[in-house]
């Protein structure tokens, strides 16, 4: 008796109950209007700072998803060097860093070009440029080989390992990743584009045909069919991030899929009801955004030395923990006597605020336009 989808006869023929699926594809696809709509009012400078702070996020969290964490401040400025957007603060990224940052982009930007086995190849090589994944040595811009054994997604402790997935064999991915791309590459007018972007992701991570990397790889193409359900190469929304937040769920629906048969509706509900709670959370995105264009129209004329500028994006940027005198001194590389005129300076012109109930360790934050000075 067969153990996993990809053991079933003639497993691709994938099928669905559409009238179940309906109502929540509605209320994505309106969900994506709206955002759209939102977007197209705000001018060309904030949308280029909503869909750098949204694809910040977007590949912060597909990394964190397996266990991996990056630099906040090395994506964004990788990302904002490669889209050749002017902003304060870029610092150097490691090539780690700038391979993940190519591949999204590549998904998202390129969306109308064709998928081929070798744009596949880049991608994962892109992912590791050393031909490493952590310790290990593996095989990159190509498929699996399984010369150390069958591809396994395993948990447990030495010995008691749990066995939750195991994929197809080296041998049939040739003729099985084909059938896949050819699938991909397809027009088709009876499949809409949110749910092809739920069946190649699932599709995928069933073939599993790398070595490592084929989560982040998975999730890029669902984004790049998105980006074509949209029409856009700019996104407004984190997949990946809702993922993230939705980790137990993710892995356990996959798991569950991975031992049923072609009938996918269950997959495909969760995934829409995933893409839904992601539109929704790219509310706080661009409130957030909007707020810092606030702060900067509010500061049009409030004269600020480099240093200053710096600290206050990062601020806005995902600054981690409370901002002190002793952090000022070290991110803007100058004396503790600059950082307290600095702050006393911003403190002055209304910028910053001490942080009430701070203890020993004085804290500052930022008055935002709709507070009282």
């Amino acid at each position: 008796m067969p153990t996993y989808l990809h053991e079933q006869k003639d497993w691709t023929k994938f099928r669905w109950d559409s009238e179940a699926l309906l109502p929540l594809l509605g209320t994505v696809r309106h969900l994506q209007g709206r955002l759209m709509g939102r977007m197209a009012a705000l001018g060309f400078g904030l949308r280029q700072e909503a869909f750098l702070e949204t694809l910040t996020e977007d590949v912060l969290k597909t990394s964190e998803i397996e266990g991996e964490f990056l630099q906040p401040e090395q994506v964004r400025s990788s990302l904002a060097r490669r889209l050749g957007m002017d902003i304060a603060g870029l610092v150097p990224s490691d090539r780690h860093v700038d391979g993940v940052v190519e591949m999204m982009l590549d998904a998202t930007q390129e969306f109308a070009k064709p998928l081929t086995a070798d744009r596949l190849f880049d991608w994962h090589a892109a992912l590791f440029p050393t031909g490493r994944s952590g310790m290990y040595k593996i095989s990159t811009g190509q498929w699996r080989s399984d010369e150390t054994g069958p591809m396994q997604v395993v948990s447990g402790a030495l010995g008691r390992e749990r066995v939750h997935f195991q994929a197809p064999e080296a041998g049939r991915l040739e003729a099985e990743m084909q059938l896949f791309l050819d699938w991909f590459n397809a027009e088709q007018p009876q499949l809409d584009t949110v749910l092809k972007s739920g069946i190649a992701h699932l599709w995928f991570v069933t073939l599993h045909p790398f070595d490592d990397g084929n989560g982040r790889i998975a999730r890029a193409l669902a984004d790049l069919q998105l980006s074509k359900a949209e029409g856009s190469p700019q996104r407004f929304y984190s997949m990946s991030a809702q993922i993230g937040a939705q980790r137990k769920e993710y892995y356990h629906i996959l798991e569950k899929t991975q031992g049923g048969d072609s009938d996918i509706t269950g997959w495909l509900d969760w995934y829409l009801e995933c893409l839904r709670n992601a539109l929704l959370a790219a509310d706080a995105t661009l409130e957030k955004v909007l707020a810092k264009a606030r702060f900067w129209e509010k500061h049009a004329t409030t004269i600020l030395n480099q240093r200053q500028v710096l600290l206050l994006n990062k601020l806005f940027d995902g600054f981690e923990g409370k901002l002190t005198s002793s952090k000022w001194t070290k991110i803007a590389k100058c004396s503790p006597d600059t950082a307290l005129r600095d702050i006393a300076d911003l403190m002055g012109k209304g910028v910053l605020v001490k942080d009430e109930g701070a203890g020993r360790g004085t804290s500052y934050g930022l008055i935002h336009p709709n507070e009282e000075n």
